[in-house]
Formats: C-alpha cells, sequence, structure tokens
C-alpha cells in the first residue's frame, strides 16, 4: 500500500507542484489549501505523515501542530516554512512538529526527510552499542543501561518504547517523536559520546552538513525539558565531537 501524505499549503503553485511530485514519488497524497482544511482531513483519514506550511491563513501549520499533538495524534508532521531564525524553528519544535525544511527548498530535500520521518515509525531495532559505532568515543565510567525490547532505563531515565513514554525519575516528560528518538538513542549509548554525523545518521536519515543547527536546537530543547534544578545535567556537549548521555 502506499504511503498516504496529507500536505496543507496555501500557495496554489507550490502545492500543485509538490502534490505532482510526492504522487510520482509513489506516495498517495490529499492536498488541500489552509489549516481548517487539513485538521478535517487528518481526523477523517488518518495520514502516514502530514507537511504543513506554517504561514497559512485562519489556522496555521503550528496551530494544526499544537491540536494534534493535544489530542495524543503523534502523526510525523514536517514543516515548510520561510522563517529561518532558530526562535522561529524552535516554535515549530514547540508546538510539536518534527522536522522542518526552510522555502525555496529542492523536493530532494522533502523526499529525504519525508522517508526519514516514516522511517521512524517502524518498529525500534537499534542495538545498545550499535549507535557508538562512528562515534570515536570510549564508554565513561557509570552504570550500564538497562535495555531490552520494551524499555531502556540509563541515568535515572526510564523510557517505554511500545508506549513511547519517557520519565525522568517519577516526573514524565512531554517529548515530541524527534526528541523521544534523540533521547532513546542517547540513552541506549549512555557513557558513550556519540559524534554529530552518527547522531544525525541514525535519527534523520543523512547528515544536515557541517553548517547546520539543527540538532543543536533539538539538544537545547531535549534538555529544558529533562533539566531540573538541583538535579545534574544528562546530556552533556563534548566540544568538536558530539554528545553525551550521563548523570554526574
Amino acid at each position: 500500500m502506499p504511503q498516504t501524505v496529507l500536505l496543507a499549503e496555501d500557495d496554489r503553485a507550490i502545492r500543485h507542484a509538490l502534490e505532482r511530485a510526492l504522487t510520482l514519488e509513489g506516495y498517495e497524497v490529499t492536498a488541500v489549501a489552509d489549516g481548517v482544511e487539513a485538521l478535517a482531513h487528518a481526523h477523517r483519514t488518518s495520514p502516514d505523515v502530514l507537511l504543513l506550511d506554517v504561514m497559512m491563513p485562519g489556522i496555521d501549520g503550528l496551530q494544526v501542530c499544537r491540536v494534534l499533538r493535544a489530542e495524543g495524534d503523534r502523526t510525523p508532521i514536517l514543516m515548510l516554512t520561510a522563517l529561518v531564525e532558530t526562535a522561529d524553528r524552535i516554535a515549530g519544535l514547540d508546538a510539536g512538529a518534527d522536522d522542518y525544511v526552510v522555502k525555496p527548498f529542492d523536493v530532494e530535500e522533502v523526499f529525504a526527510r519525508l522517508r526519514a520521518l516514516l522511517r521512524r515509525t517502524l518498529p525500534v531495532t537499534t542495538g545498545g552499542g550499535s549507535g557508538g559505532g562512528g562515534g570515536g568515543g570510549a564508554a565513561e565510567p557509570g552504570r550500564e543501561p538497562q535495555v531490552s525490547d520494551r524499555q531502556v532505563e540509563a541515568a535515572g531515565l526510564r523510557m517505554d518504547l511500545q508506549a513511547r513514554r519517557a520519565w525522568r525519575g517519577r516526573r514524565e516528560l512531554e517529548l515530541t517523536r524527534t526528541e523521544f528518538e534523540l533521547l532513546e538513542l542517547l540513552a541506549r549509548n549512555a557513557g558513550i559520546v556519540l559524534d554529530h554525523s552518527t547522531i544525525y545518521d541514525r535519527i534523520w536519515g543523512y547528515d544536515f552538513g557541517p553548517g547546520s543547527k539543527n540538532l543543536a536546537v533539538y539538544v537545547g530543547y531535549l534538555r529544558r525539558k529533562l533539566d531540573e534544578p538541583g538535579a545534574p545535567q544528562l546530556i552533556h556537549t563534548v566540544r568538536g565531537v558530539g554528545y553525551v548521555l550521563r548523570e554526574d
């Protein structure tokens, strides 16, 4: 069965061009012109992935994200945005988006990001040490992460992989799909420094390039959800290399 895409874009030329390109790529596409239609179709059809323009009249893409996430809908969402400032990207993450493409974009980049999002809806197959293969970092002292098919425990974190839920101590964390995947990768490899390219490959399926701030934005947002007053920081930056999860 072809994978289904719900596309919401108010610019007719962009909407028609993307609808045609996605259809030729093998997707089954529903294309709408605003956020009201997007929500109506999302409720009726349960698409595999949503492709939403940020700037739409009436209900915009960010509001669509907020409504769906508030309803518990975890369908992957890729945003199309002409806004390039970090604060604008964070606003999208805060609304519940999983990834974004900045206009003007190459349609091949849209395809790559959709493939990466859809791959992450498949059952988790990562192993305890495989994420560190490209990291170049040695394991640091501390209790080994406890990993099973259902859950991961490390550094005071507990993650239920089937329910897609995570806790630090007794506090449940409200995570987007990308945040959950990133935290799972770090937790499975607790104490191991993972380099940027390894993380990009495992989470997004491709490397954004040395100038990208995409990973740093996600790490910063995840830290704000993890950190607690008086408690040790869990995600540490290893300058020039990458990131490591450990409880100091």
